[in-house]
C-alpha cells in the first residue's frame, strides 16, 4: 500500500486516477492486481470535507496498492499519469 498526496489538491487526485492505464481504479486492497483510488471522491465522499480532514483523507490524497504485475510497467503508468497532472 502506498498513499501520497498529489500537488493540486482533489481535481489533480481524480486527473492523476483517471489517467492511469495499468491500474484498476478499485477500492479492493491486496489483489494480485494493482489498484489505485481517490478516496476524498469515492470511498469517503459521503463524508464532509471537514470529517474527511479529521480522518486523515485530505483532498490530495491517492492510495495505490501495488500488483505483481513488471515493475517497469507499474513505474512507467505512475510516471504517465503524474505528468497528466
Amino acid at each position: 500500500m502506498v498513499v501520497f498526496g498529489i500537488k493540486g489538491g482533489k481535481e489533480a487526485g481524480q486527473k492523476f486516477i483517471e489517467s492511469l492505464k495499468l491500474f484498476s481504479h478499485l477500492a479492493n486492497v491486496g489483489d494480485a492486481k494493482s489498484l489505485a483510488i481517490h478516496p476524498s471522491t469515492t470511498t469517503h465522499s459521503q463524508l464532509s470535507n471537514e470529517d474527511q480532514i479529521a480522518g486523515g483523507i485530505t483532498p490530495d490524497l491517492v492510495r495505490l496498492s501495488i500488483g505483481i504485475e513488471n515493475i517497469q510497467d507499474i513505474l512507467g503508468d505512475l510516471f504517465q499519469a503524474l505528468a497528466q497532472t
